[in-house]
Parts: C-alpha cells; structure tokens; sequence
C-alpha cells in the first residue's frame, strides 16, 4: 500500500474513532487491510501532526491538531471544481467526466465528501464511473456530487 493512501487511512480512523494508543491505531488499520509496522505507525504520526489530547474524563487519544487533513481536502476540492466538466447519471450510475489526467484526484475528493448511495468508483484517465446503491436516488446522488463544485 502507498503512503499516501495509508496516511489518509490513518487520518479519517483517527477523525472517526477515539484512538488512545498505537496499538489501537494498528489493530484498526489491520481490520482495513493494511499491515504496518509501529515503527511506520510512528513515523506517519509524526508527519501528520497527529497529537495526543486530553479529553473530559482526563484520558488521552489521538486528534488532528494540524489542519493537514483539512488543508488537504481544501485541494483536493479546488482540483475537483476546476477539473470536472460534466456530472449526469444514465439511469445506472453516475458518470463524472473531467478534463484529462484528473479522474483520479477528482474520484478522491468524492470519495472523501462520504456521499449516500455510493457503492463503488472506478476512475480512469478524464472518467469516473460511481456505482449506486439505488438507482431510485440517483438525481439525488448527481445533486450530493455537484454540490462539491458549488
């Protein structure tokens, strides 16, 4: 696994779950398919600007102190509004189409939005093709999407 895609990992466990040790933080990221040393655990902590913080209860977990994640996101959705050019659905799943080399990018920042309805993407060169879990919500899904460039 890439880097990149195993430090996002980290990143939306920790926004998602309260994580008090590294040992937590590894169980999960092996329940996702992903083995990594601590020493790598350790090493991505560091470079995300992961912290500990307390809580009310006086305990300590990990929280994204930085704005890493959210400086992230913010590009990853400026690449999104410039790039996409077209957002329709053909009765069976959505069909993104961007200009070329950024389907990709673009398919990261939907995936990261954690739009309803979405089952599966698949992005190619300037396409992204967005599997559904109803057809009947399409429109709505097409809407969710779009709202990104809004």
């Amino acid at each position: 696994m890439k880097k990149y895609t195993r430090q996002r990992l980290i990143l939306d466990l920790i926004q998602d779950n309260e994580i008090h040790t590294q040992e937590e933080l590894s169980d999960l990221l092996e329940k996702s398919g992903v083995r990594a040393t601590q020493a790598t655990i350790s090493r991505d902590i560091k470079e995300l600007r992961i912290s500990k913080v307390q809580t009310r209860d006086g305990e300590y977990h990990y929280a994204i102190i930085d704005t890493v994640h959210d400086s992230l996101n913010e590009r990853l959705d400026k690449i999104f509004k410039s790039a996409v050019l077209t957002v329709k659905h053909n009765n069976d799943m959505v069909i993104v189409k961007t200009i070329s080399h950024t389907a990709t990018v673009c398919a990261t920042s939907i995936t990261n939005a954690k739009i309803d309805n979405i089952s599966g993407i698949i992005a190619g060169n300037d396409t992204i093709f967005i599997a559904v879990e109803d057809k009947d919500k399409l429109d709505i899904t097409v809407n969710d999407i779009k709202s990104i460039i809004r």
